[in-house]
């Protein structure tokens, strides 16, 4: 699997995906420690978290962790920002929805708009929920949006 996952390159090829870089996205996601880290960093969009915390809560051995999260980074799905000293991993939202809208894009011969399976503006659908974990995590931290 590792070398289906790292044949394509990590962004589409002007802006829509490509055959093999689907593969890799779905290979990737094909393993159960990486579809759970995805899993989880989607719940933790846009804030994101290490991998530390990664290992902690999935349960996954700190010496394996590092090459899972290499393949998803690889297939487009995840980003890493260094932040000081700290590593902080975010689920590329952006990855899945190209990953989705290749998955769909021949429904309904050609016009998925049809099936309603994408939606016009995602961001509908996940901007509050994003702004409201971004305050909750101000709140938490003690920190709050002026």
């Amino acid at each position: 699997m590792l070398a289906v996952a790292s044949h394509a390159s990590s962004r589409p090829v002007q802006g829509e995906l490509s055959e093999p870089h689907a593969i890799s996205a779905l290979a990737a996601l094909a393993q159960p420690t990486r579809l759970a880290i995805f899993r989880l960093l989607i719940k933790h969009e846009p804030v994101g978290i290490t991998a530390g915390v990664i290992a902690d809560t999935i349960g996954a051995p700190h010496n394996t962790l590092s090459s899972h999260l290499a393949i998803l980074v690889r297939a487009g799905l995840l980003r890493s920002a260094r932040e000081g000293r700290t590593i902080i991993y975010r689920s590329n939202v952006e990855g899945m929805r190209a990953l989705i809208g290749f998955l769909v894009s021949e429904c309904c011969d050609g016009h998925p708009e049809l099936c309603n399976l994408v939606a016009e503006d995602a961001n509908a659908y996940c901007a509050p929920a994003a702004s409201k974990r971004r305050q909750n995590t101000a709140t938490a931290t003690g920190k709050r949006k002026r």
